[in-house]
């Protein structure tokens, strides 16, 4: 905040009462420079605001907002309880709702992120999830809101993403000012990630009255979206008109949590950024039994061969030593256990059990040129041979068609593109295709916009560029790779693509006065958005690459290819 000159009346200086007005007014000055950087005296951001805009009511109890850093038309309220600390005999367990509190919660700071691997060192670091504190307590949303008294506006929740083990909803780069100046509400939430949010077990399981275990990382997102229906009309949003968005792992949650029938009623659009689960990743919803497998691992990692193998052993754990237990047991994946996921997430979209809501969804160019070390496998052409005719058996030949490579560099590309393919563009694909068995649209796009920068030519359209257009959040990753040289066209796309996301908020379509056509997605012509320098609606990009994993898939889940 800038300094604020704080003005204070001078007092008529008369017989005996002299002394004492001085001695009040340089009480009062003292006083109002004292405020000065936090709630400046007389004409500071907080004074000028009404105080229902700063403090709201929630279920819980009151919340105390500052104005956004960005915009001080925004207020922003962090570290908003939705749930119970998720400890103790609490841990593994499906989230409890937060108890009520006294006073006024400050809701200036952040909560802290949860549990969590640091990335620090990895080659992989390009992704720097903004955590500088974690805790196993994490049940945490933050709001940004430029909504006024009586106001009903869209809603937008956002799900970080990190593979369900990483990843801090108050990462810098998901700050919502500059969408909730747009006219919507901003929610961004923490889940329970790892071991903590997505271990299955038999014991876990016996005790649950629903016979089911792991999916605990979801049971928070549904929460969180539960808290949203009950709460955030007090900060000018429609509980009507919520849509959910995420990238990466925060897209694969998206994406199950169309599946889920928990969710049902709980969201009215949903935007999938770089990532789905119908068969290539993490996203997938796998089996119980492999996941109870894992638990196994999990527990043989945490406890000594003498150690009896109960619960109250597990849960008497520090986070520290759960999080200790090497990262090889698996314990990161949505499991189908007959209660949050009734079947995996291909079959439930191919029989038309997802939630029937317009969805916004699309996958970037170069999505593997962010990870420094790149997909495994090719060195050379001989490893990337070897590496394909061991991942893909009988349609080896059919994936040298449309990946050939003739050198080692002509190998480390290939195999680069055809995991971009394979784990990003045919599962954005197939989510649109798979909207064809209910009756609302999909909206698909392709962003292959590469900023300037010295290194661009190695990372392209990478994994995550798409961020910060979306948010118009320019230049404030804490990674050390990803800010780029943005310039003009950067700013002029974002605005774009910013206003593409908030119309579909508001009404399930993102077309608007000013804005490109952007059509509804339809299998016979595969129309996709190219957002690109230019945005231009493109036919059947990647096509022949896509139609092979089809194919591949398809033998995979066992039917006829």
């Amino acid at each position: 905040m800038s300094p604020q000159v704080c003005w204070v009346e001078e007092f008529e200086e008369k017989d005996t009462d002299t002394m004492i007005r001085r001695s009040v007014m340089q009480l009062l000055v003292f006083l109002c420079l004292a405020l000065i950087g936090s709630v400046a005296c007389g004409s500071s951001d907080v004074a000028e605001r009404s105080p229902e805009r700063k403090i709201v009511t929630v279920g819980g109890g009151r919340i105390e907002g500052i104005p956004s850093g960005r915009d001080k038309d925004v207020f922003v309220y962090r570290g908003v309880p939705f749930a119970e600390p998720p400890v103790g005999t609490l841990r593994w367990r499906p989230p409890v709702p937060a108890a009520p509190w006294e006073g006024v919660r400050d809701g200036g700071l952040a909560a802290p992120a949860c549990m969590q691997r640091r990335l620090e060192g990895r080659d992989d670091s390009f992704y720097d999830t903004g955590v500088r504190e974690m805790s196993e307590d994490c049940l945490y949303l933050n709001v940004w809101s430029a909504a006024g008294s009586g106001d009903s506006v869209p809603v937008m929740v956002w799900i970080h993403g990190g593979g369900l083990v990483v990843g801090n909803s108050a990462d810098v780069s998901y700050d919502g000012a500059a969408l909730a100046k747009r006219g919507v509400v901003v929610v961004t939430l923490n889940y329970r990630l790892g071991v903590f949010g997505y271990l299955a077990h038999p014991l876990l399981s016996a005790e649950s009255e629903h016979e089911a275990s792991g999916n605990y990382g979801t049971l928070d997102q549904v929460a969180a979206l539960e808290w949203v229906q009950r709460n955030i009309a007090a900060f000018g949003g429609d509980p009507n008109r919520v849509a959910i968005f995420g990238e990466s792992a925060g897209s694969w949650s998206v994406n199950q949590l169309m599946a889920t029938p928990l969710a049902r009623g709980l969201f009215h659009a949903a935007i999938g950024q770089s990532g789905g689960g119908f068969g290539s990743a993490g996203g997938s919803a796998q089996s119980k039994g492999t996941l109870e497998s894992a638990g196994e691992l999990f527990v043989d990692g945490l406890l000594s061969s003498e150690t009896e193998v109960v619960l109250d052993a597990m849960r008497s754990a520090s986070a520290e030593e759960v999080l200790a237990v090497p990262a090889s047991f698996g314990g990161s994946s949505a499991n189908v256990d007959g209660w949050v996921f009734p079947d995996t997430i291909y079959n439930t979209f191919a029989a038309g059990r997802q939630h029937d809501v317009p969805v916004l969804i699309g996958s970037n160019a170069n999505e593997f040129g962010g990870f420094l070390g790149g997909p495994r496998g090719a060195e050379t052409v001989a490893e990337y041979r070897e590496t394909v005719a061991t991942e893909y058996g009988d349609f080896a030949e059919a994936f040298f068609a449309v990946y050939p490579a003739d050198d080692d560099i002509a190998a480390q590309q290939a195999r680069r593109e055809s995991s971009t393919d394979a784990r990003f563009g045919w599962e954005m694909r197939t989510w649109a295709r798979m909207m064809q068995t209910v009756t609302s649209p999909a909206y698909l796009y392709f962003f292959s916009r590469v900023p300037h920068a010295a290194d661009a030519d190695r990372y392209g359209a990478y994994h995550t560029a798409e961020i910060p257009y979306v948010f118009d959040n320019f230049g404030v990753s804490t990674s050390p790779h990803a800010n780029r040289d943005y310039d003009d066209t950067d700013r002029a796309l974002s605005e774009v693509l910013a206003s593409y996301w908030v119309n579909f908020a508001g009404s399930g379509n993102p077309n608007g006065d000013g804005l490109p056509v952007w059509p509804v997605y339809d299998l016979a012509e595969d129309a996709v958005l190219e957002i690109g320098d230019t945005i231009q609606v493109s036919q059947g990009i990647r096509k022949d690459r896509l139609d092979f994993f089809d194919r591949f898939y398809e033998s995979e889940r066992g039917q006829p290819n």
